[in-house]
């Protein structure tokens, strides 16, 4: 490994390291625009020049590689005036006109012109500038403040995998651009503003809205999705005003899909903030104690047969928690969070986490993919397989819709009968999972969801078992999941107990039809067919006038994803703590509060009375639930139930990436991306252009 010594410190680093790299390792800041650890190396901005001994002239640190015996300074006066040179031609045609961009106070030319800058410019010509480039709904440019250090280029190209950015022109003349101008096509488009290191790339809802050191900043978790991205949720008063990625390389690593980042308009639209009873057809306000008293009202006399519960996709494991107790005092077996009806075995956890976790997709040396598109379900880990085709020695195989999915992929066929053929070893795909050290299935909820989901889980499994999909050290088995609620509902039981005759959803769903079933409490569960709910009582208890609301006898509004502390299990089975970041709407509240109160008001007073003691007894129920931010090993054992499977093709649980949740349907921006994707385009308001 070669050994540097840099402004006297000796310091060893990795073959293969860069020499500003060994710098970082030696505690020396060296300032950087188009240098970034995650994409390839440009060499265009000059700005981390440092001093080689010998060398007739600075070198860039960036592009360097690090050589056993060389000699670095990075804080000489030949570096310091290179540096300076360097800012100085940066900012020859840079606009200057940081009081009224928004990227102030947290841009690095802002930083770094400070830092490593001369306090005056020699520059007396006129600038140029640049004319704005469309690029949606998303992303607000000022084409005139780009530095050309192309890292967006490089992130659309190497990370998206959608390479819709370029540059034009030469020299002084040199755009980036859309080429065609037209909207990005990528799930994850947002991040090239976060890369931006000037504000020539900004965040367009938020744009002119808040300063950041106006804003309170929390870390948290995200719920739009399985993948449970790291976040921190910046807020002004009570107002979510953005969204931003945290660093968890085992997770998200630094990236944030568009859904997740751009979705928070919703929470402030179509909330619930205060509890209606349905009089005379017509949903009218009400207190909670009518509320309740309604609640109870129907529940009086009913056995525990005829009363159901489901939860929904974006439910935090604490309400999950606190529901099933409820439903266990009021003796209903009838408990459900699938509510897509996926035929999901919760006997075996390892049977419907993804067990190699998000990173371990880095170590595959075979990936099949059954019933799933991931760029639509899971953009982050549809990133993370790019990420791994990249480096090339893989083979990677589709059943189900042909879609593009940013890598190359063998197309294997659309249905059950070709994941048969490989479980039998019918298929040539079945010698590629043969031969690969470390083979990863993952299946998905289109797969799952269909009557015949129970035996396609079977055949799943006997993929695993017959390639060696499970080992030691390794388990290649990944279910992946579309919902931030499923995992952790699994884990805690939320699922019918069988031996009391238990109802899933489509059985809820028939018994409410034929009578069988007439209470039904829907904790935030929107997307099932609530017409089959029948003539049932229906309590609704979630944050929007969504589906359930509609249907709803009595709603009770609750809190968003950002207005509390939760526990949320990603697909993976990482146990991740969110915070509370700001408040809920009018007479909302915590959810797991609200089932804690009802249940004093229908006589099932339940034994916890704050958050710690409903914690305790979720570790009481799932003991794992105590490894916060780390990855608990399921045990390898049956699920799934061998059968005859259709001839229907496979097709992916999520039709609209945008509009997947109700937070994301009363989003004024995810309508937007949503009417793009289809080739159409909204009308135009006064409220924005």
């Amino acid at each position: 490994m070669p050994t540097l010594t840099i402004d006297g410190i000796e310091v060893t680093v990795e073959p293969g390291s860069t020499v500003l790299q060994a710098c970082e390792a030696a505690g020396r800041e060296i300032p950087r625009f188009c240098y970034h650890e995650r994409l390839s190396i440009a060499g265009n901005c000059r700005m981390c020049l440092v001093e080689q001994e010998k060398a007739p002239k600075p070198i860039a640190s960036c592009a360097m590689p690090a050589a056993d015996g060389m000699v670095i300074k990075t804080d000489s006066p030949m570096v310091k005036k290179a540096r300076e040179g360097v800012m100085e031609f940066l900012l020859i045609n840079h606009p200057l006109d940081c009081p009224i961009c928004d990227q102030g106070g947290e841009c690095d030319l802002q930083d770094q012109a400070m830092g490593y800058g001369r306090g005056f410019s020699r520059y007396e010509e006129n600038k140029r500038a640049v004319k704005d480039k469309y690029m949606g709904p998303l992303i607000e440019t000022v084409m005139t403040r780009c530095i050309h250090c192309t890292r967006c280029i490089r992130f659309a190209q190497e990370i998206a995998g959608v390479p819709e950015l370029g540059a034009i022109g030469r020299g002084e003349d040199m755009q980036i651009t859309t080429y065609l101008e037209q909207a990005m096509t990528s799930e994850l488009s947002g991040n090239v503003i976060d890369l931006c290191p000037v504000g020539a790339l900004t965040s367009k809802p938020y744009a002119f809205t808040a300063r950041s050191w106006e804003l309170r900043k929390t870390e948290s978790v995200d719920a739009m999705d399985a993948v449970g991205a790291n976040i921190r949720v910046d807020v002004r008063g009570r107002e979510v005003m953005r969204v931003l990625p945290r660093l968890n390389d085992e997770v998200n690593e630094e990236w944030l899909s568009d859904k997740s980042r751009f979705a928070y308009d919703g929470l402030k639209h179509r909330r619930l903030d205060r509890p209606y009873i349905r009089r005379n057809g017509k949903l009218q306000e009400a207190s909670w104690g009518e509320a309740f008293a309604a609640i109870a009202g129907a529940l009086n006399g009913l056995q525990g047969s005829q009363i159901a519960a489901i939860a929904g996709d974006l439910v935090c494991a604490e309400s999950v928690m606190a529901l099933k107790d409820l439903m266990d005092r009021l003796g209903s077996p009838n408990i459900d969070c699938r509510q897509d009806g996926a035929k999901i075995d919760p006997g075996c956890r390892a049977g419907y986490l993804f067990n190699s976790g998000i990173a371990g997709i880095e170590e595959a040396d075979a990936i099949l993919i059954v019933g799933s598109n991931p760029r639509r379900e899971a953009a982050l880990i549809n990133a993370r397989i790019r990420k791994r085709y990249l480096r090339g020695n893989i083979k990677i195989g589709l059943i189900g819709e042909q879609v593009p999915l940013t890598y190359r992929y063998d197309y294997l066929g659309a249905g059950p009968a070709t994941l048969k053929d490989i479980a039998e070893g019918r298929h040539a795909f079945a010698e590629v999972l043969k031969a690969a050290q470390k083979p990863m299935l993952i299946i998905g909820q289109g797969a799952l969801a269909r009557a015949d989901g129970a035996a396609i889980l079977a055949l799943a499994r006997q993929v695993a078992d017959s390639f060696g999909l499970v080992k030691e050290g390794w388990n290649g088995f990944n279910m992946l999941h579309t919902a931030a609620s499923r995992v952790g509902a699994l884990d805690l039981g939320f699922v019918p107990a069988a031996q009391n005759g238990g109802r899933d959803v489509p059985a809820i769903q028939a018994g409410a039809l034929s009578g069988a079933v007439k209470f039904v409490y829907l904790l935030g569960a929107d997307e099932l067919d609530t017409a089959a709910l029948g003539s049932a009582f229906v309590v609704y208890q979630g944050t929007h006038g969504d589906a359930g609301a509609k249907r709803a006898d009595v709603i009770l509004p609750g809190a968003a994803y950002t207005e509390k502390d939760a526990t949320w299990v990603n697909t993976e089975g990482r146990v991740q703590l969110g915070r509370r970041a700001a408040v809920p709407p009018g007479d909302a509240r915590e959810d797991w509060a609200i089932v804690r109160a009802l249940s004093e008001a229908v006589g099932q007073k339940l034994p916890y009375d704050n958050l710690g003691q409903l914690r305790r007894r979720m570790l009481q129920a799932a003991p794992h639930f105590a490894a916060v931010d780390k990855l608990t090993p399921a045990a390898w054992g049956s699920f799934g139930t061998a059968g005859a499977v259709s001839d229907a093709p496979f097709v992916s649980s999520i039709a609209d990436f945008y509009l997947t949740n109700p937070i994301a349907r009363a989003s004024a921006v995810m309508a937007e991306c949503s009417a793009l994707a289809r080739g159409e385009t909204l009308p135009k308001t006064g409220t924005h252009d």
